[in-house]
């Protein structure tokens, strides 16, 4: 039996001056404290809501994200410069396989999500399990990489590590939103990124320091492969933990997920084309829609640090450390931000990311030069993370039953990570024949339009983000949360 199986796994659930929907409670500034004599109460009430807000599942998961992505940034810090200057890849040539990155993982997390969905003989749905395989695949491609020496190859390992990827993705991010009460989802979807981003944070930081006790310099004629080998072995190892953490401390079943009125009973299995007509879900199809609207713009974070790389000639051994800046912000940011989105709604704050977003391209793009606007731009894109990735499962969430989480997640997932496919593969083709900074430039006009676009799609009353029922509880009869029979 596993340690997590002996867990409870629900989200705790606040005390009556703390629960959801009595803010002024929970923040110590109303009559439910009664005469204050100090901070005392009101201290004591925040920790009380943080606890609430953070169920121990989303910590758990938050550890194997981490773990995980040390192991995968450290490969995706050298990857790009291995390809183009040790292989010789072409800028569109990398396009097309940056974009398997995104493709890859698209085609297979609707899979993923339907899959979770589809309850055991137990009658537990199948997150953990789903994930775990997920998970798994990504650890051993790893290894793999030490094997391959050809871009073709490369690119086989690349898609199978984003199968892995795809399959993982919805199944755990719908554990985080059914282990934790509506109230908090934006807050705990920022405690899980942060977590997450600390991994994204430390990976370059270690493939930097693996590179420098291998003694192999990230040659331009790739003669001397030992520092690049070196990291894939470390990552697989790396990744082989995440997934001990992820089968020993995560729960196997969170909660008993009620079917919603006019859903399949809990015996039917889920087919593949229901998760689809999600979609007839007007809140879910807006968020949807505006995922793809701003994804098609969204300049992957590979082009965007080869450009920063270029325009201050950096030297090439120090292009592994680029990302940290984008990471440090996320980081610091994706809490707070998180628990902003709750309060003023999830939805905004999306939008508003991305205009965050088109400020980064465009201090890139403007006459300043030197490290203190290569560093403002790493920030900006950090921020720009902090405000959109957990923050638009969060949103998701709110417009999808709990016993289809999973499919709900995966198909607005599935629709961003479309997008950036086509944008890699777009904005590959337009540095090869204009250069990057026109790319950019262009980018840059198309992401304003975009956002303008969406956010004439949220506009109605009825976009706003409606928290839906907890787990377990009746659903949520919004037209935005409605699901088609």
């Amino acid at each position: 039996m596993y340690v997590a199986d002996s867990r409870s796994s629900k989200a705790p659930v606040a005390p009556a001056e703390t629960r959801p929907g009595r803010r002024e409670a929970a923040d110590g500034a109303g009559p439910a404290d009664g005469p204050r004599t100090g901070d005392g109460p009101r201290a004591a009430g925040r920790r009380t809501a943080v606890r609430a807000a953070v169920p121990g599942t989303v910590v758990a998961l938050g550890v194997v994200s981490l773990v995980t992505d040390v192991s995968s940034e450290m490969v995706s810090a050298v990857l790009p410069l291995y390809l183009l200057t040790g292989l010789g890849l072409s800028p569109l040539g990398f396009g097309l396989l940056d974009g398997i990155q995104n493709g890859f993982s698209a085609l297979v997390r609707l899979l993923g999500g339907h899959l979770a969905d589809r309850r055991g003989r137990d009658g537990a749905p199948r997150h953990k399990a789903v994930a775990a395989v997920g998970y798994g695949l990504s650890a051993l491609c790893k290894p793999l990489l030490l094997l391959v020496h050809t871009v073709p190859l490369i690119g086989a390992v690349v898609a199978v590590d984003r199968t892995g990827k795809g399959l993982r993705t919805a199944p755990r991010d719908a554990m985080i939103s059914l282990a934790t009460e509506p109230a908090h989802r934006g807050r705990a979807f920022g405690v899980h990124r942060a977590m997450d981003t600390a991994g994204a944070l430390l990976g370059p930081l270690t493939a930097f320091l693996v590179l420098r006790l291998a003694g192999g310099p990230m040659l331009a004629d790739g003669g001397q492969q030992q520092g690049y080998h070196a990291v894939f072995a470390v990552s697989g190892c790396v990744a082989v933990l995440g997934v001990l953490v992820l089968l020993l401390f995560v729960p196997n079943r969170l909660h008993d997920v009620e079917p919603s009125s006019g859903a399949a009973p809990s015996d039917a299995r889920p087919r593949l084309r229901d998760g689809l007509a999600l979609l007839r879900v007007p809140g879910l199809r807006r968020l949807t829609v505006c995922a793809v609207l701003l994804g098609l713009t969204t300049v992957s974070d590979s082009f965007l640090y080869l450009l920063v790389q270029r325009r201050l000639g950096l030297a090439v051994e120090y292009f592994p450390l680029l990302p940290l800046g984008t990471a440090g912000a996320f980081l610091l940011l994706a809490v707070p931000l998180g628990a902003l989105a709750d309060r003023i709604g999830r939805r905004r704050l999306f939008l508003a990311g991305h205009g965050v977003l088109l400020l980064a391209y465009g201090l890139l793009l403007s006459p300043l030069d030197g490290p203190a606007a290569v560093v403002c731009v790493l920030l900006l894109h950090g921020s720009f993370y902090a405000a959109t990735d957990g923050v638009l499962a969060a949103a998701a969430a709110d417009t999808v039953p709990a016993e289809r989480r999973g499919a709900g997640l995966a198909l607005v997932g599935t629709g961003q990570a479309l997008a950036r496919f086509a944008c890699s593969l777009a904005f590959g083709a337009l540095w090869s024949a204009v250069g990057g900074t026109t790319a950019l430039t262009w980018s840059a006009l198309a992401l304003a339009g975009c956002v303008t676009g969406a956010a004439f799609v949220l506009r109605e009353p009825a976009a706003a983000a409606a928290p839906v029922a907890a787990p377990g509880g009746p659903a949520p009869t919004t037209d935005d949360s409605e699901v088609p029979s």
